[in-house]
């Protein structure tokens, strides 16, 4: 692309804004070492992320999440931590040639070797779920990426759903579902035998990166989908203005969210599934009582 860059929404960003690599790339570990290094370390460590011998495929979909959980990788690698190896992949759902074009320029500028494969789904999902396709895309883009790290001999794929994201779906499970369930940050595949699934991002907030991608001049994909465009959103941005509301009232309530689903009392808890079986309190109530 000569000069400009589209955003998929009508807005056009000099290219040139975009700050050098060597900078962007000092940034992480410099500026940004406390709200987005640090916590991506965590969740490595914390959870057991990466171990020796790993191949992991980074799934790149363009946004401000992947980019940075791609730029992140590439550090952890370049301080000492280099027993593991990277795939980074990019899903083409049926993108318009300028928000490829975009991808690529990005993914040039940031030094990240993506490779680019091709789905279609966007064309599918419009076929057979015309009123509401989010959900039917989210789970064929899964599968899709499940299969790219499975053909390149990788052992994880890594998701850049961050600490927002974690909250915003355990609100969603519990308002819209009843139930109590929220994102892991590291779960093994059902469907395809090896493979893990794993969230880096899982302690880094929203508001962070943000900030990482105004400062980097890098202007990253939105959702680009060329099918819901103009169709019915999804409940999620409800949960995150939601959210917001209840942080004027509520201090750090987006943190507490996030504790409770680590501090639950199952002294206090009417049931619960395990393995897909349903518990009740009442299984054990008569022995306590004894």
């Amino acid at each position: 692309m000569s000069g400009i860059a589209g955003n998929g929404c009508d807005q056009l960003i000099p290219l040139q804004d975009r700050k050098p690599l060597m900078e962007i790339e000092r940034s992480i570990i410099t500026k940004y070492k406390k709200d987005i290094w640090s916590k991506f370390v965590k969740a490595v460590k914390g959870f057991n992320l990466i171990e020796a011998g790993d191949k992991i495929a980074v799934a790149i979909s363009g946004g401000k999440d992947s980019l940075l959980m791609a730029k992140l990788f590439q550090e952890l690698k370049n301080h000492g931590n280099d027993n593991f190896q990277l795939e980074f992949i990019a899903m083409d759902p049926g993108y318009h040639e300028s928000i490829k074009q975009l991808l690529i320029d990005n993914c040039r500028h940031l030094n990240i070797p993506v490779h680019i494969f091709d789905s279609g789904i966007f064309k599918i999902v419009d076929d057979v779920a015309k009123d509401y396709p989010c959900y039917m895309c989210a789970k064929m883009r899964r599968g899709a990426l499940y299969r790219k790290t499975q053909e390149l001999g990788c052992n994880k794929l890594a998701l850049g759903h961050h600490f927002n994201d974690v909250i915003e779906t355990t609100m969603l499970n519990l308002l819209y579902t009843g139930k109590v369930s929220t994102m892991l940050p590291k779960l093994k595949s059902t469907n395809f035998k090896g493979l893990e699934l794993i969230r880096p991002l899982y302690h880094v907030e929203e508001s962070a990166i943000i900030d990482f991608t105004d400062f980097s001049g890098i202007w990253p994909l939105n959702c680009a989908c060329m099918v819901a465009a103009k169709k019915t959103g999804t409940k999620r941005y409800e949960i995150k203005a939601l959210i917001q509301q209840l942080k004027e009232n509520f201090q750090d309530v987006d943190k507490s969210i996030f504790r409770a689903t680590q501090n639950v009392n199952m002294d206090t808890i009417l049931g619960w599934e395990k393995d897909g079986k349903k518990y009740s309190y009442l299984d054990d109530y008569k022995d306590k009582m004894e």
